[in-house]
């Protein structure tokens, strides 16, 4: 018995719990959902050249076991994470985690230590008289 695999759904409800980034680029790490979900690197974006409107050639390495490397020609909505796109029938979507959402805050410097007063010796006199 096979579920159908809902990436619209899958979508929605991982936009309440990830930390999404607005744009792609090389170095990030991106989150794809095809028929599983699974992380990659995107490692190379190369304008595709051979086409009059504007697609990419994006290299991932895909976080997978064993790890592969794939090369899928995009949109930039498309690997940008707008836009669900099909390949070979089947839904994809691509986008990239903000990592520093998800970094807790830097830690507020030490405070200065008090500085202590020299403490007088006992057996020194004092010049003061006391006057009642």
């Amino acid at each position: 018995m096979t579920q159908e695999f809902n990436v619209e759904k899958i979508i929605d409800d991982l936009q309440k719990i990830m930390p999404f980034k607005d744009e792609t680029r090389e170095g990030d790490i991106v989150l794809i959902i095809a028929d599983q979900l699974f992380y990659a690197v995107v490692t190379e974006i190369n304008r595709d050249d051979s086409r009059r409107d504007e697609w990419w050639h994006v290299s991932f390495q895909l976080l997978t076991i064993p790890p592969r490397q794939v090369i899928w020609t995009l949109r930039a909505p498309q690997f940008s994470g707008q836009e669900v796109f099909t390949m070979g029938g089947e839904k994809r979507f691509i986008k990239a985690i903000s990592w520093r959402e998800q970094e807790e805050p830097p830690a507020p410097p030490p405070a200065p230590k008090p500085r202590k007063t020299p403490v007088r010796s006992l057996t020194r006199k004092s010049h003061l008289k006391v006057i009642k």
